[in-house]
């Protein structure tokens, strides 16, 4: 039943509710004249379901604070949307709010939300505690140290946190760096329309960084459209929510629609040569058996003295990793003299380390390194855990991830282009044709330099390799994160963009190449547009400022059944975008192309 239908009208509503708010407002939720909706959030890279944004009756809200009674109001809040999210058997986190202007009233009560999960059989590893603003003009260092204790004292009981309104500097960086919140929440008001304001994508891409460097997840508020879910996936960000995926509803949808899937699930390959491979942490997953919380320490103990090559023991409660416990941390802490009979038949709880790398199954070996580079150096021994749609499926060790990382690190130099080690021919043709067999669409662009032979013949091939890397450098500048650069060879470049704003892009190189180029010739040269050099005839011309011509090909799926197809198609523009004199961008509006029948298709060159 949706919360807007079978209501009453707020004025007979202020009859029932004025008075004793709890007794009332009880009576309409046991009448399920009041339910609350859910929002799911969701995961980029996996197209699956992270949670749900658990949202009370908006009439419960204007109620209490008509009736002056927002503490038991948030208080009914809380059971309804957990009650609810129990009974539907929603998968995932359940995100609740928590307002700083409850927090602050002296009425307020201890161990509610935990009496609740209780009550309905939920674990506080499966709820994220939302702290939200306080609506008054409270002092703000009052509401920094009170935010401060709300974190410490809901992440002692075992819940996650989650900071709003970061980008209205709520939040300020040194009090962020303390907090440790495990998720970052970005209000739909700087979200809307953020593919087209530099502004706003310049800060999300800042706080996504800094998000990466604290071990915190940033969750985008209110995607209302597929470009904006584009650029935000461009910069990095992994989880969303929003109309483009779905509206608060009393029984929320927990998969996406088919074309959102296909738009998210985009073959990638990461921009660094060091780490161009799709491998995932699938690659690197063991199954350790794991314990469940009730097990004891002497148990624990036990397993790890009959199994020397056991590093590390997952803790897991219905299926949802809690932490690890690690040999190291059991032997240091347990075998001490009187800890075995102190704690033996404790719950291993005690020995876990609660802050544990969890990672989805799906995560890239480059994002898993970089997590664990970015942690505490004990992570590397202990291993990592990994789920699948937050289950426990295995485990990883830092020492099969350094022998992966160790192994890609020589194939992408066996096909890398020494002078800007990015790809070269062979891995730009084995990104084109996945693309092509994943269905994705995708826009092919060949960068090729303008009077580059003259310019190194005259100046030189070390200034003419220096001009290369600076192409090489601006490419990188300005491409998304999941947008492919290759170097073929000499002074051509092809980018295969998944951006939507992919045009932008290029403009955006073209007024960078317009600013840094001339900055490459001898003052006179550059006052006089270009410089004199001798034709493949020997004959003396003038050859203007090093420009660039980028010739685009669009390919849809089925436009193109291979790469050898694809560079064909690449060549015709290539050879129209040079008609042009200055830079320029040639966008191929002739296709559908019609590749020539041949036997040996043409290969990038």
């Amino acid at each position: 039943m949706s919360p807007n239908s079978n209501s009453l009208p707020l004025d007979e509503f202020e009859l029932y509710s004025r008075g004793k708010l709890d007794l009332g407002l009880q009576a309409f939720v046991r009448d399920n004249l009041l339910q609350p909706t859910f929002q799911p959030i969701f995961d980029f890279n996996s197209a699956k379901v992270l949670g749900f944004e658990g949202l009370p009756p908006i009439e419960l809200t204007r109620a209490a604070k008509l009736t002056s009674s927002v503490l038991e109001g948030e208080y009914l809040s809380r059971r309804i949307v957990i009650a609810s999210y129990a009974k539907q058997g929603l998968s995932g986190k359940i995100f609740l709010k928590v307002s700083l202007d409850v927090l602050l009233q002296s009425e307020a009560k201890t161990g509610e939300t935990l009496k609740y999960l209780a009550e309905f059989g939920l674990s506080p590893s499966q709820v994220v505690i939302k702290l939200s603003k306080s609506d008054s003009d409270s002092d703000s260092a009052i509401e920094d140290q009170l935010l401060t204790q709300s974190t410490e004292h809901y992440r002692g009981m075992g819940f996650e946190i989650a900071l709003c309104n970061i980008h209205q500097g709520f939040v300020g960086l040194g009090l962020w760096s303390a907090l440790k919140p495990n998720y970052i929440k970005l209000d739909k008001a700087f979200i809307n329309d953020i593919h087209h304001d530099k502004v706003k994508l310049e800060i999300a891409r800042s706080i996504c960084e800094v998000s990466s460097r604290s071990e915190a997840l940033v969750i985008a508020e209110g995607i209302n459209g597929h470009l904006d879910l584009m650029a935000l996936r461009d910069i990095g960000i992994q989880f969303g929510q929003g109309s483009h995926f779905a509206e608060p509803d009393v029984s929320p949808i927990q998969s996406l629609q088919p074309e959102v899937i296909k738009s998210l699930l985009r073959v990638e390959y990461p921009r660094e040569n060091v780490l161009q491979t799709r491998a995932t942490v699938g690659k690197l997953l063991t199954f350790v058996a794991p314990e469940s919380p009730l097990t004891t320490n002497a148990e624990v103990f036990n397993r790890f003295e009959s199994n020397h090559e056991l590093y590390a023991i997952p803790v897991v409660q219905d299926g949802r990793p809690l932490g690890l416990i690690s040999r190291a941390m059991m032997i240091d802490h347990y075998a001490r003299p009187f800890r075995s009979e102190l704690y033996g038949d404790k719950s291993c709880e005690i020995m876990m380390d609660c802050a544990s790398i969890i990672v989805e199954h799906s995560t890239s070996v480059q994002a898993l390194s970089e997590l664990i580079l970015n942690s505490d150096p004990r992570h590397l021994s202990s291993g990592f855990i990994v789920s699948e749609s937050g289950l426990y499926v295995g485990m990883g060790n830092g020492h099969d991830l350094l022998r992966l990382i160790t192994n890609m690190q020589i194939n992408a130099a066996r096909y890398a282009n020494p002078l800007t080690l990015l790809p070269g021919n062979l891995p730009i043709c084995e990104q084109i044709d996945l693309l092509i067999q994943a269905e994705t669409s995708f826009v092919v662009c060949y960068f090729d330099l303008d009077n580059f032979k003259p310019f190194n013949d005259v100046y030189g091939f070390q200034k003419g390799d220096e001009v290369i890397q600076l192409t090489a450098k601006l490419l990188t500048k300005v491409c998304g994160l999941y947008d492919f650069i290759g170097h073929i060879g000499g002074d051509d470049f092809i980018v295969l963009f998944q951006s939507a704003d992919w045009e932008q892009r290029c403009q955006d190189f073209l007024n960078d190449v317009a600013v840094s180029f001339p900055k490459m010739y001898l003052e006179e040269d550059r006052l006089q547009g270009g410089i004199e050099a001798e034709d493949r005839r020997g004959v003396m011309h003038f050859y203007p400022i090093l420009t660039m011509s980028i010739a685009s090909v669009k390919v849809s799926p089925g436009t193109f059944k291979s790469h050898h197809q694809v560079s064909e198609a690449c060549m015709s523009a290539k050879k129209q975008a040079k008609k042009f004199t200055g830079n320029s961008l040639f966008i191929e509006r002739r296709l559908p192309f019609i590749p020539k029948p041949t036997s040996q298709d043409a290969s990038l060159h």
